[in-house]
């Protein structure tokens, strides 16, 4: 039996999507639900003192072609999307929105297959409004509601206490005080999580 976990993630992340993908079908085969735990990858990495990959040439080519890799390991539809990198301030500040309101995870399944799989701009706020209204959301209000401080504090709280639990980079978890980075990790946090 798997017990559930903590998954840290960013919709920046084309990683953090194939882990999201994965984590929801072991959601429904098992009948838990996974934390899902948003934060902000690049205040994350600028505390880590990383860079993104994409700022690494090299690395970047490499990622887009191993995440094609992945995603047809997994079955998953992927499209790399040809706006990365997407900006994702007001995004993950929406999760956090989303989370009072009791439909995150709705939220977080389209707006992650709204970047990975639709391939669209997120960094345009009409496409992110439009978004928001399919979900029978009010987008005014629901934005607004991501310029409160409170919220602001939030997230920059939960990428600092991630970073002080040793979170460096997304996909991360955390089962049983261990962390597992990479959702080429995700097997490990499953069997730790048995455990």
């Amino acid at each position: 039996m798997i017990k559930p976990f903590d998954f840290y993630f960013d919709f920046g992340s084309p990683y953090a999507f194939l882990a999201h993908k994965e984590i929801r079908k072991l959601e429904k085969e098992n009948s838990i639900k996974i934390k899902y735990k948003p934060i902000l990858l690049g205040a994350l990495l600028k505390l880590s003192g990383l860079k993104p990959l994409i700022d690494i040439p090299i690395k970047g080519k490499y990622m887009i072609r191993d995440c094609k890799l992945w995603a047809e390991k997994y079955n998953i539809e992927f499209k790399f999307n040809n706006y990365f990198p997407i900006i994702t301030l007001t995004l993950m500040r929406c999760v956090l929105v989303a989370e009072k309101e009791d439909f995150s995870e709705n939220f977080i399944n389209k707006v992650f297959d709204a970047i990975w799989k639709d391939g669209l701009n997120l960094n345009d706020n009409l496409i992110v409004e439009k978004l928001i209204k399919n979900l029978d959301i009010n987008p005014k209000k629901f934005l607004l509601e991501t310029t409160d401080a409170k919220i602001k504090d939030e997230l920059k709280k939960r990428t600092d206490e991630a970073y002080d639990k040793g979170i460096f980079g997304v996909p991360s978890f955390i089962v049983n005080n261990k962390i597992f980075w990479g959702q080429d990790r995700l097997e490990f946090a499953v069997s730790e999580s048995r455990k």
